[in-house]
């Protein structure tokens, strides 16, 4: 008789208990593969059997070295990046070691934003116009027809860490320079002013089997590098938004060849009411968003995700029976060490945020009405009580 699964995370940063947990739970034998400097950090060890550690900026080669001599003594049957940050790693290291599941190709297409640029555009799904940061010849054609401003983008990075906005040709020369021989690691993409989107999915056998559409109330880049309060809503299946981008989102997953996973997806539609994609990743979605989705429908992505990559190929998976509410998040950088949110007494209230110096709340209902009359509520209040802001980061927090 075969063993247990063991699973292998790879968690450059601190995150994926409930995943963790799950695989636990289902009888796996649990490794973790972290940084170095969070070795002792708050990880769930009761449910890990062994934790691995390599630098920070340890390469791919050294990497695959630890993994390897740990594969002396240990079956590697899965093989899980838990962030965005690490679906690279993974990756390589299934492709090493013959592991099934995402292989490099399909990674960049949920990590490289050229290539989801690239892609998406094959199939058909519009995306803002683009230009890879390589050719300067192509480049200043694109400039020349192509409006201001612009949006610079590390092809590789997460939410909207390391992305600049472009006013004026000077700059954007300048901003090259300055990426010096890392500048081919960029692209140069239209802006596109309009409403941003997401949708939140499952998938096993290449199927889209769970979504939920979301609508955010500023876009993330703004909150992130001109501040504001972070706010996403769940939209009905039905609406004329939440059909729509359910329908693309299928479309997208189809042809980025997504085997089995959970995928956090963004679209925007511009002032003239269409709609483009504008990134993908093979992640549970940041910022709580699990927890709105869970609020709304009783599922919890992580633990979903940890399910259908223990059936893998071979085994079944179907999305438990789950409701159709509605839900939202109102968080806030607050300039309190520990905000207080008691005066908020809505029955609909389901989740206080408990994070040094921020403020959240998540509201659940049946009715949609009811959850964006709250969202709006509460973020007029959240400017009052507790509305902080700080420098955009040039990494992840988490």
């Amino acid at each position: 008789m075969p063993g247990p699964l063991t699973v292998l995370c790879i968690a450059t940063y601190l995150k994926g208990e409930p995943f963790i947990r799950e695989c636990h739970r289902r009888g796996c034998r649990v490794l973790l593969l972290t940084a170095a400097a969070l070795a002792d950090a708050d990880w769930p060890r009761d449910a890990i059997d062994r934790i691995l550690t390599a630098s920070r900026d340890a390469s791919g080669a050294q990497i695959l070295g630890i993994v390897e001599h740990a594969a002396r003594t240990e079956r590697f049957d899965r093989i899980v990046a838990l962030d965005d940050f690490d679906v690279e790693t993974a990756a390589m290291l299934r492709e090493a070691l013959r592991v099934p599941g995402m292989g490099e190709t399909t990674a960049r297409y949920f990590r490289d934003k050229l290539a989801m640029r690239m892609r998406a555009r094959f199939a058909g799904i519009r995306v803002p116009d683009f230009v890879h940061v390589l050719n300067h010849e192509a480049v200043a054609a694109w400039a020349r027809r192509t409006p201001l401003p612009w949006m610079m983008k590390p092809r590789s990075s997460a939410a909207a860490i390391g992305i600049r906005r472009i006013e004026s040709e000077p700059q954007l020369w300048e901003a090259i320079e300055q990426a010096g021989d890392e500048q081919t690691k960029y692209l140069l993409e239209a802006f596109v002013p309009g409403d941003v989107y997401h949708v939140d999915s499952i998938v096993f056998g290449r199927r889209v089997l769970f979504a939920a559409a979301h609508q955010y109330g500023r876009p993330p880049f703004e909150v992130a590098h001109q501040g504001g309060i972070f706010v996403t809503r769940r939209l009905a299946d039905g609406s004329g938004e939440g059909a729509a981008l359910l329908e693309m989102n299928a479309r997208l997953l189809e042809a980025f060849r997504l085997e089995r996973g959970v995928s956090h997806t963004e679209f925007i539609r511009s002032r003239d009411g269409q709609w483009h994609f504008l990134e993908t990743s093979a992640r549970v979605g940041g910022a709580f968003i699990a927890d709105v989705v869970e609020a709304a429908t009783g599922l919890n992505l992580w633990r979903e995700w940890a399910a259908l990559e223990i059936a893998g190929e071979a085994g079944t998976y179907a999305v438990p029976p789950h409701r159709a509410d509605y839900a939202g998040i109102v968080l806030s950088l607050a300039r309190q060490a520990e905000p207080d949110t008691s005066a908020y007494t809505d029955p609909e209230i389901v989740l206080r945020v408990r994070k040094h110096h921020h403020a959240g709340l998540i509201v659940a209902s049946p009715e949609a009405e009811r959850v964006e009359k709250l969202v709006a509520e509460y973020t007029a209040r959240f400017y009052d009580d507790f509305y902080a802001t700080a420098p955009a980061p040039d990494r992840p927090t988490d």
